[in-house]
């Protein structure tokens, strides 16, 4: 099993940025991809970017590109989604989740998630 934790979620205000965390622990040895995901009330969850744990692919969802950075620190099992140019539409709960086989874009590729943690953006 892989244990996820999300942080780093808050109310910024718009054009601000935000920086979330994801700690791995338990069977990280079993992770291939690392992955972000959203979910705002009423949506359904959406791919926000992934990264391959050994960093040499990314991949971004269209409405963050530009925008967000994902990247990872293995030594310390964290994965970071840095956000900049914050708009209003980012608002949503933020999931990590953990792929064991590939890169994907789809949720229903991921393996285990976290709890999420929630980003406010107000004008």
């Amino acid at each position: 099993q892989v244990q996820l934790v999300e942080s780093g979620g808050g109310l910024v205000q718009a054009g601000g940025s935000l920086r979330l965390s994801c700690a791995a622990s338990g069977r990280t040895f079993s992770i291939y991809a690392m992955g972000w995901f959203r979910q705002a009330p009423g949506k359904e969850r959406e791919f926000v970017a992934a990264i391959t744990w050994s960093g040499d692919r990314i991949i971004y969802g269209d409405s963050v590109k530009g925008r967000f950075t994902i990247s990872r620190d293995n030594a310390k099992n964290l994965v970071y989604l840095q956000m900049n140019s914050l708009k209003l539409d980012d608002t949503a709960v933020y999931y990590c989740a953990a792929e064991e086989t590939g890169l994907s874009i789809r949720a229903a590729s991921y393996d285990y998630w976290g709890q999420g943690t929630q980003v406010t953006v107000s004008s």
